[in-house]
């Protein structure tokens, strides 16, 4: 019985982090709030940023007709692609983890909200 319940257990405490990882695209809809003055994600436009409409799986620095800074584009040409992992330490300091990129944006410190806001531009993505 006691390996039982602690195999449950362990079954319960692994999982839980993957579930907390998957997001809310409703959720994400909200966060994406704060992205939308610069970006869009549901049509392929360029903003003050670039769409991030396909974002998932795109090369850093490579959006057509987007002057990207010398640093994102030097990123895409070291082998940079936005997938989720890569998207997740961005969105945490953009600027610590590029150093040279031109946007402004502080960061998303909560990881629920980056979750949320991942699961969002999935939609998005191919």
């Amino acid at each position: 019985m006691r390996r039982v319940v602690l195999s449950f257990a362990i079954c319960l405490c692994v999982s839980l982090p993957v579930e907390a990882q998957e997001g809310d695209a409703a959720a994400g809809a909200v966060v994406f709030k704060k992205c939308a003055i610069c970006h869009a994600a549901d049509t392929d436009t360029n903003k003050v940023g670039p769409s991030l409409h396909g974002v998932i799986g795109r090369t850093a620095g490579t959006h057509p007709d987007f002057k990207y800074s010398t640093a994102m584009v030097d990123a895409g040409a070291g082998g940079l692609v936005w997938d989720e992992a890569t998207l997740r330490d961005y969105l945490h300091n953009p600027k610590a983890k590029l150093k040279g990129t031109k946007m402004v944006f502080a960061g998303l410190k909560d990881d629920t909200d980056i979750s949320n806001l991942l699961a969002y531009l999935k939609q998005y993505s191919p």
